[in-house]
Parts: C-alpha cells; sequence; structure tokens
C-alpha cells in the first residue's frame, strides 16, 4: 500500500500569532525573541522582516542592520501552545498518526483517514482552510508518500502553500533538488558536497552508497535511498523525549555569583515544571554557559538516582558553577537541562505489583 503523508508547517508562526492578536503590528516587521539593544537572537520574523533578510537564530545586532526599523516582541509561548493544541485537534481531525516536531509543524499519516475521505490532497486542504476560518492563521503543507519528500515539498511554495509530489514524480523530484535543499544537510555539508562536484540529487545519485558512505559517514547510506525515493521512515504518534531545557538571555550581562544564582534559581524552577508535567526524571544535568563574547561551555553531571525536584536541579547546578572559570568575563546566558530519562518504575494501580512500566 502506498504511504499517504501529509507535512505540516505554520507559516512564520510565533510572528504570526502576535499579527493576528495585535493590530499594530499587523503589515509591520517583527522579530519575536531578541532585543532592540541588540542582544539576544530572533526566534522567529515575520514575512515582512523576512523580505530583508532577517531570519530565525539570527542575532538581534545583525537582524537591526538589516532592517532598522524592526520591532521586537517578547515571545508569548503559553499563548503558543494554545494555538499549537487548536492546531492539534484540528488534525485529530483525520488522524491518530500524528508526530509532531515542534509547536509549529508535523507529519500526519492519512493512509487510512478517519472520515474516508481517501485523497491525501483533499485533506490537506481542509486542514488548511480549518486553520484559516478557526485560528486565523495560514499553514503550508506538502503532501507526498514519504516524510522526506513531505517535508521539502511543505517548504516550496511558503506563505500559504500546498504542494502535492506524487509517488511518479519523487526520484525525478529528488534528482532535480539542490543539496542545500535537502532536509538535514546544513551549510557545512552543503559546502563539502560543492567543493565535491556535488550539487544535486542527480550527482549524489551517481555515487555507489558505498562511496556516499566514505564521504558523509552514516548520512550517506540515506543519502543514496533518498534520492532514489526511498524513505520507509513511519510516522510515530509520540516522540521519544530527549531532554528538557530551560535558559535565558540577560538584560545585562552578569559577574556577581549571587546574581547568577539568583538567575540559575528561576531557570530549575523552569525545568522542574516541566519534568512534572511530563512525569520525567532524568540522570545528566547539564549547565550552558554563554559569555559576552558568545563563546560558550557546558558542565555536565550524571547521577545514581534520577532527579526531578527543583532542589536537586538547582543545587546540582550551582555547584557546576564553581567548576566555571569566569576570568573576568561577563556571563550573558546561563542554561539548565535535564536528560537521560529512563526510569523504571512499579505501577501503583496495576492488578499486578511486580508489574514494570517504562517511562521514557
Amino acid at each position: 500500500m502506498i504511504r499517504k503523508i501529509i507535512h505540516i508547517d505554520m507559516d512564520a508562526f510565533y510572528a504570526s500569532v502576535e499579527q493576528r492578536d495585535f493590530p499594530e503590528y499587523r503589515g509591520k516587521a517583527i522579530a519575536v525573541g531578541g532585543s532592540p539593544d541588540g542582544r539576544g537572537v530572533v526566534a522567529t520574523a515575520s514575512y515582512e522582516a523576512r523580505k530583508f533578510g532577517v531570519k530565525s537564530a539570527m542575532p538581534s545586532r545583525q537582524a537591526l542592520q538589516l532592517c532598522p526599523h524592526l520591532l521586537f516582541v517578547r515571545p508569548r509561548f503559553d499563548a503558543y501552545k494554545t494555538v499549537s493544541a487548536g492546531i492539534r485537534e484540528i488534525f485529530s481531525r483525520y488522524t491518530d498518526l500524528i508526530e509532531p516536531l515542534s509547536l509549529d509543524e508535523a507529519y500526519l499519516d492519512v493512509t487510512e483517514d478517519k472520515l474516508n475521505i481517501g485523497s491525501a490532497l483533499e485533506i490537506a486542504k481542509q486542514i488548511k482552510q480549518a486553520i484559516k476560518d478557526e485560528l486565523q492563521l495560514t499553514a503550508s503543507a506538502g503532501v507526498s508518500s514519504s516524510k522526506f519528500v513531505a517535508k521539502i515539498a511543505s517548504d516550496i511554495n511558503k506563505p500559504d502553500g500546498l504542494t502535492f509530489i506524487g509517488p511518479s514524480k519523487i526520484e525525478s523530484f529528488m534528482e532535480n533538488l539542490p543539496v542545500e535543499k535537502f532536509f538535514g544537510v546544513g551549510k557545512v555539508t552543503a559546502k563539502k558536497m560543492k567543493n565535491m562536484d556535488l550539487h544535486t540529487g542527480a550527482d549524489l545519485k551517481k555515487l555507489s552508497e558505498q562511496e556516499l558512505i566514505q564521504k558523509f559517514g552514516k548520512s550517506g547510506r540515506f543519502y543514496y535511498s533518498i534520492v532514489r525515493g526511498i524513505d520507509e521512515r513511519q510516522v510515530h504518534s509520540s516522540r521519544e523525549t530527549k531532554s528538557l531545557a530551560a535558559e535565558d538571555t540577560f538584560a545585562y550581562d552578569l559577574l556577581i555569583v549571587e546574581e547568577m544564582h539568583k538567575e540559575l534559581e528561576k531557570l530549575a524552577d523552569k525545568v522542574a515544571v516541566r519534568l512534572d508535567k511530563r512525569q520525567l526524571k532524568g540522570r545528566t544535568l547539564t549547565l550552558k554557559v554563554k559569555y559576552s563574547d558568545f563563546t560558550q561551555i557546558t558542565r555536565s553531571q550524571s547521577f545514581a538516582t534520577p532527579i526531578a525536584e527543583f532542589e536537586d536541579i538547582f543545587e546540582a547546578a550551582k555547584a557546576l558553577l564553581e567548576n566555571v572559570d569566569f576570568d573576568n568575563k561577563p556571563i550573558r546566558l546561563l542554561g539548565i537541562s535535564l536528560s537521560n530519562f529512563r526510569e523504571i518504575i512499579v505501577a501503583s494501580n496495576s492488578g499486578d505489583p511486580n508489574q514494570l512500566l517504562l517511562f521514557d
């Protein structure tokens, strides 16, 4: 059976929510995240700002140079989560096979849809229209028989795009695709490929699987398959949580340890709340430190017993901070993350007192 996969990606999600909720931002170049004093980075830029070259993860200082009239907006993550829940509810009308990648994008497997519509293209159209009617936002969709191609397709006609690439077109589509458009190929790998005179999928296709592995490691095996339209990865309705983190870029650089402790206290509380919501505990705590010159270090500690309580997280973070050499370099960012989630506990409401549950 040929699978029917949809990749939905919201258009400039954070910025679009702000423009929807606040009329004074509509039609304006705005950046969610960052600040007008040049600190921090842009989380999402509106399409009006993108015309000037402003992009996600761009330092605020650079964004202002490109777009001097840029408006910076403080993120409202609770609002974005609420909207994301509404989007997920729309998805669930058509399928339970939903694999979220973030708050604003997800894969859907509609090979067998709940409403017996039968057409993935029609389902994508209905989802886009429902998001527009009910949430006053736009989304772009890619439709194909594999996750890889569906994701690339969703980016082709943004914003408010809909692109269908049928099974018979996949191989030719991949052959003509520039290597920098391959999902997962970053700037460094793309440059490496071009230096090898590999510019398109067709160029990659000329190499044997072994040659690709020799040049690009394990990823070479994936490139060999995908340029031939082979992608058997399933849509998983639940994704394993790898880590939970909280970090903050400060309004001014920190030099006093007591101030750092206050910030770590806030971060530890955020991480503890997020762990509690997911009923998770972690064995590895990592402290992230970014200096005013943008250099960055991390310090980690692993525990024999998983932790999740605020006090444990806070004390462990403070202990790791003691091992950081400040050398009179101010701190612009601190972050705490917890990982290595794998706790086995006895099920409390099970008929079998010896039954074990694995939480990932």
